[in-house]
Parts: structure tokens; C-alpha cells; sequence
């Protein structure tokens, strides 16, 4: 086989911060809402096919910007997954099979016991134990961790022999299994993170995990660069060294990638679109399924948007075909509600969620409803409502431009209050804050199959996990229903009963969800092998990395 070595056209030009949201300026916009042709969903890539030739060095952009740290229990981010594997891996399908342990399973009600490989070991060539295993599932017990919600129902952990761990829980709990393809189950050495401390994870700490590259250099500010792991039980990888670089510019971004100085970069500028696709390019936009969603919501329980006919007047008011044809440039498709269907496509249950997910009314205009349910609210509607959104983000930008013109027709007042990214990001966890904003705009994604992520988030009381649950939403029924969903083990009758809570609080809509947002990739033409759905938060999507 010939080595191939990566050529660089120009300086990498332009490379920013990291920002809070995982959300980038986009280029300026030369489609119209008359061209931004849709993607057919059914035309919808998971993976490209496994390189046959190694390379040498591939550049790749971080558009979410440089990361704080690369701790799996503290951070999601696209370059975690390729040093740190998990117990079970999330397949580009969005289905769960085995990873570092060859089983995971239920032995009762409120026991799970996980079986590891026996060829797996650290980048320092230390076999992996379950001891490694129990300390890094402790770690995220503690609310620092991200994965703390689905280690909520855990009373202990226990390293029975060197290869078996048993879990022991106060109650069933449906979506651990899950969890365990993503951050919430990668493998971190136990030696390596108590002599870290605090540092671990940092370009100062550094980290020691079992996944096909490790570490190499963290210059702050700059880049990451990781190597191949020689050793990787699951064979190594053909590209030699990754390099990430942190661009959250689109305009620069587009550029480089359509110039062939960047190698890849997921996330990319649906206002791009053209760029990317025109003739002359060094490498070519995959299309992929994605979780990711675009919403906004109400921030406090004594605002007009906490009343759900206000909501539900706004969602009428707004053509989600002409967002996606303006935000994402077709890049996207309508979303009946907040849980998208692609967490559930590979679950054993998906037929239950499909034809309730089907069942739900499709989002129409209807300016009339709209204008008779802001009647029905008695709000006053001289006072303004003020929508947040992240500066600089050009979808956030439209997103609030077509938010207030649908208020508008229906006579409300939409004020844009624009924050600095990181002011904006402070304020999903600051009530003081969000004092004076009605609504917040986001975009998120689910990293791991399940369909509970969102609800328990936004449609529980706060003691029960609904951090995001600013409004006080209450519906005592919903949470029955959520609460059986999680705690079932049959998963036939799991799914019945989320299906019983989401068909009352679907028409609530705690979030507006206005489009579900098709995962994008640029890729140089020279390359292929990576994974191009969303599980790239959970996988080792650059194992398969390489020249065709």
C-alpha cells in the first residue's frame, strides 16, 4: 500500500476560541428559500465505506470551538469518542452493541452486570480491569458529571473479579443500557485519574483510556493532536495523526474546507450549503441523520410564554417549511415534536414509538387559532416578549427574525436580546440571568439512543431531573407515566407508557421544536471511513479513517 501524505494549500487562517454552543456563524447566505432544495430522507448517509489506504496527517475542524476539557464525565465533544471507548458502542444506525464489554445486561430487576473483553488495555499498554471500570462509572454518581441523570436510580458498584462489574440499583432503570454507549460509559485508568486529581482531562492533566488514538500534544489555544494507537484491540487505525483545530468562524471554515487547507469537519454551516456543493471544491458535504433539534422555550414561571396557549399560538404562526428552507437551507426536515425519531429507530420497542410519533398532528399555519388562543391567554399584549439568542449565530439570528414576524401577524411584539455566547450559555444554568428573557432559543442533540432524554429534562419537576423545567410545568400524569417509562423492564410496556405522557405533553409544547436538523459533514474527496450520523459523539468514528 502507498502512504499517502495529506497536502496543505495555505495556513490554517483565522482559528477562534472556543464558544459555549455548538453552533457557528454561518457564510452569507446566497440560496433563497425558492432554491434550498430538501434532502430526501431516505437518502441519508450513517457512514462512508472503510478506507483500504493509510495517511500520514488529517487536519480536522472543531467548529464548536477548543474544549475546557477531554473528560468524558465533563465534556461532549467530536474528539472524545477516538480516545476514550466505551463499555457499548454506538453504532453510526444509532443502534447499541458491545465495546469494551463483550456483555452488559440485566440479571434481575436491579442488578446489571457487565462482562469486559479480555484483550483490551490502556494506551500504556495496562490491561483494563474492572476496577477501571467501577471508578469510572463512580464518577459519574456525583452531579458533576453530564451523566448524572442516568446514574440517578444506583445504590452501589462493585468489582466482583477482574472482569465482571455488577451495578446494583434502587429501582429498574431502562435507560442505563444506553448511557453506556456514550461519555456515561467510557473506561478511564484508575491510577492514572486519582494522580491527575482535579487536573485530569485538561491539556495540563491529560488523560489514559483504551480507544484507537491517544493523546499526543494539547497546545491551548491551538490545537489537539492525537496518534494511533498501535495496540487497539480493534485493530489500528490507518490515518496516523489527527489534528484538531478550532475554527467557529463558518465564513473562515468554509473556506478552508472548500480550499482542501482542512481535511473535515462535522457541524458545518447549513447557510453554506452552496459553497459546499459547488464544482471546483477539494472535498464534498455528506448528509447524515441526526438527534439535533432547533426550539426555543419559556424561562420562567411568571412570563406570558409560560402559558402553553402562547406557545402553542406561536408554533401556529410559524411555516416550518420555509425555516428549513431558510435556516437550513433544506437541510433539515419537520419535527412533530421534541423527540426526534431517530433515537428510537434501533430500540426493540421502535414500531410502539413510530406510530405514536406518526399519529401526532403535523405543525401547521393557522393564523386565526393563533390570534383566538392569544385572546383566550389574556396576557396584555402591548408588553414585549423577549427572545434570547447567542450573538454572532447566524441561525439563532434568523431563528429569532422569524419568530418575531410570526408574532407579529398574530399580535404579539417579539423583542431579540442577543448575548455574548459565553453570557448565553450561563444562562441554562443561572436563574438570575434569565430575569426579563420570556424565551430562550436552542439547538441540541441526544447522544445515545432513548427517547426519555429530553422529556425528563424539560417535563419533570426540578427534583425529579427536570433541570430545564423552568416554566413549573406540572401534570401529574406525566410524570406517572415518565417515571414508569424509565423504571419498566418489559420495554414493550416502557414504550407504552412514555407514549401515554407525550401524547399530553406534546400539545403543551414545552419546547417549540421547529425543525429537526440533518447531521452535515465535509470531507475532503481523498478521504473516506468516518461515521456522518450524530453517533460521532459516541463512537470512534475515525477508527475507519483513510484514503480510499
Amino acid at each position: 500500500m502507498t502512504r499517502i501524505t495529506r497536502r496543505r494549500t495555505a495556513a490554517v487562517a483565522a482559528l477562534a476560541t472556543a464558544t459555549v454552543l455548538a453552533v457557528t456563524a454561518c457564510a452569507p447566505r446566497t440560496n433563497t428559500t425558492e432554491n434550498a432544495e430538501q434532502v430526501d430522507p431516505t437518502s441519508l448517509v450513517t457512514s462512508l465505506p472503510a478506507a483500504k489506504n493509510p495517511v500520514d496527517e488529517v487536519t480536522w475542524a472543531v467548529v464548536e470551538g477548543e474544549p475546557q476539557t477531554l473528560d468524558p464525565a465533563s465534556s461532549a465533544n467530536v474528539i472524545i469518542p477516538n480516545l476514550c471507548d466505551s463499555l457499548l458502542t454506538v453504532e453510526p444506525d444509532f443502534t447499541i452493541e458491545a465495546g469494551i464489554a463483550e456483555a452488559a445486561e440485566w440479571i434481575d430487576p436491579v442488578t446489571f452486570e457487565i462482562t469486559l473483553r479480555d484483550d483490551v488495555s490502556f494506551w500504556d499498554g495496562t490491561p483494563v480491569t474492572a476496577s477501571d471500570v467501577a471508578y469510572s462509572l463512580e464518577r459519574n454518581r456525583t452531579p458533576a458529571s453530564q451523566w448524572y441523570a442516568a446514574f440517578a436510580l444506583i445504590s452501589s458498584i462493585e468489582a466482583t473479579d477482574d472482569d465482571t462489574v455488577l451495578v446494583h440499583f434502587t429501582a429498574p432503570d431502562s435507560t442505563f443500557r444506553d448511557a453506556l454507549g456514550g461519555g456515561g460509559g467510557a473506561v478511564m485508568s484508575q491510577a492514572f485519574g486519582e494522580a491527575a486529581g482535579q487536573e485530569l482531562g485538561t491539556s495540563g492533566g491529560g488523560l489514559l483510556c483504551a480507544g484507537p488514538y491517544r493523546l499526543e500534544d494539547w497546545k491551548p489555544g491551538s490545537e489537539i493532536s492525537v496518534v494511533a494507537n498501535p495496540d487497539y484491540w480493534g485493530g489500528a487505525p490507518l490515518t496516523e495523526r489527527i489534528r484538531f483545530v478550532f475554527v467557529t468562524d463558518g465564513a473562515t471554515l468554509t473556506s478552508a474546507l472548500t480550499a482542501g487547507e482542512i481535511d473535515g469537519a462535522f457541524n458545518v454551516p447549513p447557510g453554506s450549503r452552496q459553497s459546499f456543493e459547488a464544482e471546483g471544491g477539494e472535498g464534498r458535504l455528506i448528509v447524515g441523520p441526526s438527534t439535533a433539534s432547533y426550539s426555543f422555550g419559556p424561562t420562567s414561571a411568571d412570563s406570558a410564554a409560560a402559558d402553553p396557549r402562547v406557545r402553542q399560538a406561536l408554533s401556529l404562526a410559524i411555516d416550518r417549511k420555509v425555516y428549513i428552507d431558510t435556516v437550513l437551507q433544506g437541510l433539515g426536515e419537520v419535527q412533530k415534536t421534541i423527540v426526534p425519531p431517530f433515537v428510537f429507530g434501533g430500540m426493540e420497542a421502535r414500531d410502539t414509538y413510530q406510530e405514536a410519533y406518526d399519529a401526532l398532528p403535523a405543525p401547521e399555519v393557522d393564523l386565526d387559532r393563533a390570534k383566538e388562543l392569544i385572546a383566550e391567554s389574556g396576557i396584555d399584549t402591548s408588553v414585549p416578549l423577549v427572545f434570547a439568542v447567542p450573538a454572532g449565530a447566524k441561525e439563532f439570528s434568523q431563528t429569532a427574525a422569524i419568530v418575531q414576524s410570526a408574532a407579529k401577524d398574530i399580535g404579539l411584539t417579539v423583542a431579540i436580546d442577543e448575548r455574548q455566547p459565553a453570557d448565553f450559555g450561563a444562562l441554562f444554568y443561572s436563574p438570575e440571568l434569565r430575569a426579563g428573557i420570556d424565551f430562550v432559543s436552542t439547538v441540541g442533540y441526544l447522544e445515545v439512543p432513548g427517547v426519555l432524554g429530553y422529556p425528563q429534562l424539560f417535563m419533570l419537576p426540578a427534583e425529579l431531573g427536570g433541570i430545564f423545567n423552568w416554566s413549573g410545568y406540572s401534570n401529574d400524569e406525566v410524570t406517572a407515566d415518565l417515571q414508569t417509562a424509565r423504571t419498566t423492564v418489559d420495554p414493550i410496556a416502557a414504550a407504552d407508557a412514555f407514549v401515554k405522557a407525550q401524547e399530553v405533553f406534546a400539545p403543551d409544547q414545552l419546547q417549540v421544536t421547529l425543525a429537526g436538523a440533518h447531521h452535515l459533514t465535509y470531507l475532503s474527496d481523498d478521504l473516506t471511513g468516518i461515521t456522518t450520523s450524530v453517533a460521532i459523539y459516541s463512537s470512534p468514528w475515525a477508527l475507519h479513517l483513510g484514503a480510499e
